[in-house]
């Protein structure tokens, strides 16, 4: 007998993937959780139905989420997380040597657990003596902060269930207070096939609150459209570009495990088809 998973991604479009076996299906206080074993893209973790990643190209998000800025800002020596329990972008961003400390905020400490427990090559920084994990709500939490950070990302879920608050002017406006002054924002903004309205709405509220607002993609087959947009806000310096402090900074695939990034691929992802230039317009 057949087991597929299906993921209905906008109620007229999914996409399925056939399934060795369920590791761990349960419900926390906050969402579905499922692991499943899938014969294409390995090991699968599912929030309430949602692919959130899987084994055969998580790198892809999680680089692009997370070196962007680490290597666009000069030092980023604070770093601050909200959401990304499965700790791929806490890899990421301690791939930057300057990086001292990591605040992750995952409201639901069960993908934490669940995330060591099945994907430990993704979680395998989160024990890491710069990094601190706190289960708490990312909103309530960067209320307590003014220029704390040097990087806030914002790593959640599809904008329903609790990461819903993480799309709105409000919480935007208060990571903007908990940056510092050359501090650089980075949140992942959905499909520019199924989410134009969402895109365009995320880059007028960060266009009032940064004066250098960019959009970059990146290619992730799981996810709608198989085309990702994040969305780059700084308060100093430019995202579309490594920063010169890092020339002479060992790049290779070997240096640093790079499968996606390069200083051309941060660049060129910053170079939008014109279908997503007409969204931000």
């Amino acid at each position: 007998m057949e087991i597929w998973f299906s993921e209905n991604q906008t109620g007229n479009f999914g996409i399925k993937a056939r399934v060795k076996s369920v590791l761990l299906h349960e419900f926390s206080p906050f969402q579905e959780i499922t692991v499943y074993d899938t014969f294409e893209f390995g090991r699968m973790l599912v929030l309430d139905k949602a692919v959130m990643f899987t084994d055969k190209n998580e790198f892809v998000y999680h680089e692009m989420l997370g070196l962007v800025p680490v290597f666009a800002h000069a030092g980023p020596e604070n770093i601050l997380i909200i959401g990304g329990g499965d700790g791929g972008a806490v890899r990421e961003c301690l791939k930057n040597p300057r990086v001292k400390h990591i605040d992750l905020v995952e409201i639901d400490k069960r993908v934490v657990e669940v995330s060591e427990e099945f994907f430990p090559l993704i979680a395998s920084m989160l024990k890491d003596e710069r990094v601190r994990v706190i289960a708490e709500d990312g909103i309530e939490f960067l209320k307590r902060f003014n220029a704390a950070y040097d990087i806030i990302l914002i790593d959640s879920t599809d904008p329903v269930g609790p990461a819903e608050g993480l799309f709105k002017r409000d919480f935007y406006e208060s990571a903007a207070s908990a940056l510092k002054d050359d501090g650089i924002f980075v949140a992942q903004t959905e499909s520019p096939f199924f989410n134009a309205n969402l895109i365009r709405d995320i880059n007028m509220i960060l266009r009032e609150l940064y004066s250098k607002t960019y959009l970059y993609l990146a290619s992730i087959p799981v996810y709608p459209g198989g085309l990702w947009s994040f969305t780059a806000g700084s308060k100093a310096y430019d995202p579309r570009f490594v920063n010169r402090a890092y020339e002479g900074f060992d790049f290779s695939a070997e240096g640093l495990g790079l499968r996606y990034y390069s200083p051309e691929v941060h660049s060129s992802s910053f170079v939008l088809p014109n279908f997503v230039g007409e969204i931000l317009k």
